[in-house]
């Protein structure tokens, strides 16, 4: 069965996190929630506290098949200032394994950890600006180009984690999840 890490940063943005996190399970693929700073329970960007599954220090960084960011300006800073993130991101490019990044993410947390140099991404537009000459910006609700999966934000969550869903157990069962919430 595919796995995914789903990252838990302070300050992520609770839509891109639940969405992605939901639609990946509904689709079969064991999720397990990361929280950057330990076990203990996190507050999103508009006050909703999850509680991590691990530590993201304790997972075995070769064990998934997907590494997902989420957004929000405060969580994407902390994962931009991580070592572990990066460490964990660059094992994931260099073993060909798919990266997923949304909203703030793809323009902090890649561009600082220098993952996906040279591919086209998307992001929240307004971080658009920030991308320099790393990336190529495609002003689309989703974007994949090779392992790297990018999306724009809180509405375009569920497409987003349809696109991750559609890599890691095929076309039909992501468009069986997507009809199932109503999003096709």
């Amino acid at each position: 069965m595919p796995s995914a890490v789903v990252v838990l940063p302070a300050g992520a943005e609770e839509m891109e996190f639940v969405a992605s996190v939901d639609v990946l399970r509904r689709a079969g693929v064991t999720v397990t929630v990361g929280g950057l700073d330990g076990t203990d329970p996190v507050k999103c960007s508009r006050d909703v506290v999850i509680v991590p599954d691990v530590a993201l220090s304790s997972i075995d960084k070769d064990s998934f098949d997907v590494i997902v960011l989420p957004g929000g300006l405060g969580g994407a800073k902390a994962m931009a200032a991580s070592s572990l993130i990066g460490d964990l991101l660059r094992n994931q490019e260099k073993n060909g394994k798919l990266i997923a990044a949304i909203c703030a993410s793809p323009a902090m947390v890649l561009k600082a950890h220098e993952i996906g140099v040279g591919k086209k991404i998307t992001c929240y537009p307004s971080f658009k600006d920030q991308l320099d000459d790393k990336f190529t910006f495609v002003d689309e609700i989703v974007v994949q180009d090779g392992k790297l999966i990018t999306s724009q934000g809180p509405a375009t969550a569920f497409a987003f984690g349809v696109k991750i869903a559609e890599n890691l157990v095929g076309a039909e069962k992501a468009n069986q999840v997507a009809n199932g919430i109503l999003l096709k």
